[in-house]
């Protein structure tokens, strides 16, 4: 076969470097893109940041200067997550007394603040006060480092016994001693080996009357029964009235079953917003957060220096810093583009809350802005918007839906809201059961099964019925 040249057209679709670089900043969150940045500030001479204020959007021709530079200020919000002090024992929270566990929704019995001194040292402390031999102080001091963060002992002193060293001659007995020693310690009930004991410690260190002997029996055999709310078969068992029953169980509720938490030095997590949402003349308005925004510029000083030398080596990175500045530009207004959209679509959910959010799938701003499916989910991850109702992440405002009777849709965000307002207003004597839920949202025209209400309600951390019923 002869040999030839042949030319021949096609199309194909080449990622340049700098359209690379465009999509890798745009999925990348605040956190990331800072990480990023600094990166691309050590190699690069010609890039740094600047110190005069970014405005990424400009006031209109009707608004006012004031109104312009409080739209611009920039609030960041730190999210905290507090919990219920008697949400432990009440509506959000299981206990199993065959099992010893404790199971706290919340992940907090208390608001936890990071505290200077640990657990173990406040405890190591107290130890060091005690007049005891050497040998039981040696021992308490072992129990203590083998408690965890919540103040409870999680092994057996049998296996303690085991991981001391043999020429000790530990018997069981002495580490019992020892944690006799310990659980007289502040907090009350530290070093207890299940939530059961820990209770019963608190219960024990209070003075006794008619509802503390009460509420110490409950704990420690029938602390299944109240967990499970059994108050009939609880009031036969413990022989007393409903009023006796209820002023034991507000006491029970008041005890601290992580006494070790106080301690803890807790991670926070700050989140800054990418972009703040206010109502200005009636309108909500989407604005760059101006923390959030990384101001670079290219370095005066060695830009003078290639337009004077030419063929210089530092050609290229000038290329790159000028394509990073434009790309991180571009990728704020492509937040603040699509945030935007959302706001313009969910404008029922800033006025009225949760309720009425509106089911909104990513096709529909993709196809509002001309972009990419991939690109506003892109756009929507990890990207956080600070509003007067709270701090959300821009895939929030999206989600499935249900048909209602009218033939239109329901948002399972506003579905939730609705479940959650209902239970709220339920009387505490007669809880709603999830049928009971379906039949009320049936009436307003919201179809919803009764399984999926039972999904929803769980996705809240809502016991079921039995569990909300009170005496």
């Amino acid at each position: 076969m002869k040999p030839s040249l042949q030319l021949k057209l096609s199309q194909h679709l080449a990622l340049t470097p700098q359209l690379q670089q465009s999509i890798r900043l745009l999925q990348l969150s605040t956190l990331e893109l800072e990480q990023e940045l600094e990166k691309y500030l050590q190699e690069n001479p010609l890039l740094e940041r600047q110190e005069e204020e970014y405005a990424p959007s400009q006031p209109s021709t009707n608004e006012t200067k004031s109104e312009a530079e409080e739209r611009n200020e920039a609030e960041t919000d730190r999210s905290s997550s507090s919990a219920d002090d008697e949400s432990w024992l009440g509506e959000e929270s299981s206990y199993s007394s065959a099992s010893g566990s404790f199971d706290d929704d919340d992940g907090e019995h208390q608001d936890v603040q990071a505290a200077t001194t640990s657990l173990r040292e406040h405890l190591s402390w107290q130890l060091g006060l005690m007049n005891i031999p050497d040998r039981d102080s040696t021992l308490v001091q072992c129990l203590i480092d083998a408690l965890d963060d919540d103040g409870y002992l999680s092994q057996s002193l049998e296996e303690l016994a085991e991981t001391l060293p043999p020429e000790l001659e530990i018997e069981t007995e002495e580490l019992q001693i020892a944690l006799k020693h310990l659980q007289y310690f502040d907090p009350t009930g530290v070093g207890a080996r299940n939530a059961q004991e820990c209770l019963a410690l608190q219960l024990e260190a209070l003075p006794a009357d008619d509802t503390q002997i009460l509420a110490l029996k409950i704990v420690r055999y029938h602390l299944d029964l109240l967990a499970g709310r059994d108050f009939a078969k609880l009031k036969k068992l413990v022989e007393c009235d409903d009023d006796q029953l209820r002023e034991a169980q507000f006491l029970i509720r008041s005890l601290n079953p992580r006494p070790g938490a106080q301690f803890a030095s807790l991670d926070a997590r700050y989140i800054t917003p990418d972009v703040v949402v206010r109502k200005i003349r009636g309108q909500w308005t989407v604005n760059v957060n101006s923390d959030a925004f990384p101001r670079l510029r290219i370095n005066s000083l060695y830009a003078q220096i290639l337009s004077k030398q030419r063929g210089s080596g530092l050609a290229g990175q000038l290329q790159e810093a000028r394509w990073l500045i434009k790309n991180v530009q571009q990728r704020f207004d492509t937040i603040l583009r699509v945030a935007q959209s959302i706001v313009d679509r969910q404008r029922q959910f800033f006025d009225h809350g949760e309720v009425a959010m509106r089911p909104l799938v990513l096709r529909e701003i993709a196809d509002i802005l001309g972009l990419h499916e991939s690109t506003i989910s892109r756009v929507t991850t990890q990207k956080y918007m600070a509003t007067p109702l709270g701090i959300f992440e821009l895939k929030y405002f999206f989600g499935s839906h249900v048909a209602t009777d009218a033939g239109g849709a329901c948002s399972a965000t506003a579905i939730r809201a609705l479940i959650k307002q209902l239970i709220g207003a339920e009387e505490p004597k007669k809880p709603l059961s999830d049928s009971q839920i379906s039949d009320i949202l049936g009436q307003q025209g919201i179809v919803v099964a009764r399984r999926t209400i039972a999904k929803y309600r769980e996705a809240l951390n809502i016991p079921p019925v039995k569990l909300r019923k009170t005496i």
